[in-house]
């Protein structure tokens, strides 16, 4: 078999990051000094990374996260409220493969939207599944699924994910079905997946903000049960990347 037919053969069989190898040994020369076997792991590793790559970038796609935001690039300056060590720990995506939930709180522009597709990105990193929603788009959503009969399949879509990111919790008053809904949503994920809620609103004030003390105790028993609560502090970050702009410009 002459080289042609091999290269051709990887790319029959969809083995692009092999392809890909392969081409980058033999454009180097430092590969001929390597032995048969070294030479076919670096291809295998190849093979591995080009599908590792492949699946993050499905997953993030799928997860339409409102910022691709960067894990590394988390701001700990003090008085942000953040401690690096609890960051961490939440960073090793155990607390979702154990179905526990976050819940980010603080004023406009400390960073929640962020904060909250960091760790999405960082699960997406890990191999899970991730869906972002805000919760008036998603409520919204699903008044048009019951009138046009897909909100079974629209609740198995959030039921599924292992992380579902539910953005904007308290920016708008919940309708008496909106409340029915997001009690719905949360109740699916009870042992099957973790969410992480944002919002401005304290969590000492969601059992009002949600107006319905039945509904209240549901949906709280569901959220708080086993969360992590991070508050942010801190000035705006949009005012300060406003006030460096200036400064630098």
């Amino acid at each position: 078999m002459t080289l042609q037919n091999t290269m051709d053969g990887l790319r029959d069989l969809r083995l692009s990051g092999m392809l890909e190898g392969l081409e980058q040994q033999l454009n180097q020369t430092t590969y001929t000094e390597l032995a048969f076997e070294q030479r076919l792991g670096h291809l295998v590793d190849a093979e591995s990374s080009h599908r590792d790559g492949k699946r993050l970038r499905r997953l993030l796609k799928n997860a339409r996260l409102k910022v691709n935001a960067e894990p590394e690039a988390i701001d700990y300056r003090p008085g942000r409220g953040l401690d690096r060590s609890v960051m961490g720990d939440l960073l090793t995506c155990g607390w979702i493969e154990r179905q526990q939930n976050v819940l980010v709180t603080g004023h406009t522009g400390t960073g929640k939207t962020w904060l909250a597709c960091s760790l999405g990105v960082q699960a997406a990193r890990m191999g899970l599944t991730v869906a972002y929603k805000r919760v008036g788009r998603l409520l919204e959503e699903m008044e048009i699924a019951h009138v046009d009969g897909s909100l079974m399949k629209l609740r198995n879509q959030l039921a599924k994910v292992q992380l579902l990111i539910l953005d904007d919790f308290g920016l708008t008053q919940l309708t008496n079905r909106g409340r029915a809904d997001l009690l719905e949503v949360l109740d699916d994920r009870v042992g099957t997946g973790a969410t992480l809620v944002a919002g401005q609103l304290p969590v000492k004030d969601w059992h009002g903000f949600i107006n319905d003390p039945a509904l209240a105790d549901a949906i709280l028993d569901r959220l708080i049960h086993s969360s992590h609560k991070l508050v942010l502090k801190g000035e705006s970050m949009r005012k300060r990347k406003t006030s460096t702009n200036d400064q630098i410009s």
